[in-house]
């Protein structure tokens, strides 16, 4: 699995983008199940098991991930932009970037500081302020190479730290993508959809439409989920911290969760001797915003990797809580008849 997460992770799909994802998935999960790709883009995968429920079980997570869309080319040769997702000015700053289908190097220029106003210093930057240099010496060169509607994406190395833990762009949520997968290739105890959702990152439109086609009853969304466990940051504002296992949440901005299953988690892992934890602040949200108002409602729960420095170019996570999460989501959907 540490292999097919490093490719997933390399790939490039920001939202509205995600062909080079989905291709990839298509490809890793031949033979494992039927498979149907809808309007939207999503991947919509059903994997026999041992046993047929009579409630409809989905195991889901998105391909996309944020990034950056070219708006106009600029007399200088510079390209403006605007973000695809939630991305913090901070975590853009002289990035490196790959810009349009033929993956043009660029990084992200600000003005200089000796050209900023001391208020302006003393503000935190704006993505509005930035843009995307290329090497162009002017518009007309520059447009050889770009054009508005044109992606960007962080150009950023996978690369293993310490002794366990891994850093890569995209690991939210190429994680819970390679997560299904590897459960695909077991022998499951119950018949169960696997969806690849597209467009998570600009307000969940692909799982609205998947979940409206599948009509689940119960959903299990995988993803990663932001962890601050770092000096100084103390009580809930940690959210969740790397080496503490899956993250089950209770409620975020966009889910109140069905509390029979966060309850049922929590059992499953004591019970299994599998770390686990909760997302000590509500905050965030995930494709379970539209699953959970979905048809006549789905019972839902996320199961996520606790990730720092997510939205960024630089994501960490532990594999050892990606393992663990593997483990967990695994034995609650054999333990699914109970739910």
């Amino acid at each position: 699995m540490k292999e097919l997460f490093r490719e997933l992770c390399l790939l490039n799909g920001v939202s509205g983008d995600e062909d080079r994802v989905r291709n990839h998935i298509i490809s890793a999960i031949g033979g494992l199940c039927d498979y149907s790709v809808d309007n939207l883009g999503n991947l919509i995968c059903f994997k026999k098991g041992k046993k047929t429920l009579e409630k409809k079980l989905m195991v889901c997570a998105h391909m996309d991930e944020v990034g950056f869309i070219i708006t106009s080319v600029r007399n200088d040769g510079t390209l403006s932009f605007e973000a695809v997702g939630g991305i913090e000015a901070s975590s853009a700053m002289g990035k490196q970037v790959k810009v349009g289908k033929n993956l043009i190097s660029g990084v992200i220029g600000s003005a200089a500081v000796h050209n900023l106003s001391k208020e302006q210093r003393e503000k935190a930057p704006q993505l509005s302020g930035f843009y995307i240099d290329i090497g162009a010496a002017n518009k007309e060169e520059a447009e050889k190479y770009a054009s508005p509607g044109d992606c960007v994406y962080f150009d950023s190395e996978y690369t293993e730290l310490g002794g366990s833990c891994v850093k890569s762009k995209a690991i939210d949520d190429r994680a819970g993508c390679a997560l299904m997968i590897k459960l695909m290739q077991q022998e499951l105890e119950y018949d169960t959809y696997f969806v690849f959702n597209v467009q998570e990152e600009i307000g969940l439109r692909g799982a609205a439409v998947s979940a409206y086609s599948v009509q689940p009853d119960i959903a299990f969304v995988l993803e990663a989920t932001t962890a601050s466990d770092i000096d100084g940051v103390t009580g809930a504002k940690r959210v969740c911290a790397l080496g503490g296992g899956p993250v089950v949440s209770f409620m975020d901005r966009s889910t109140m969760y069905d509390r029979e299953l966060y309850r049922k988690a929590f059992e499953t892992a004591e019970n299994t001797g599998i770390p686990c934890q909760t997302k000590s602040m509500v905050a965030g949200g995930n494709d379970s915003g539209a699953i959970h108002i979905s048809g006549k409602g789905v019972r839902t729960l996320a199961v996520s990797v606790p990730c720092r420095y997510l939205h960024s170019p630089s994501c960490v996570i532990d594999l050892k809580d990606f393992e663990n999460t593997y483990r967990l989501v695994r034995e609650l959907i054999k333990k699914a008849e109970e739910l």
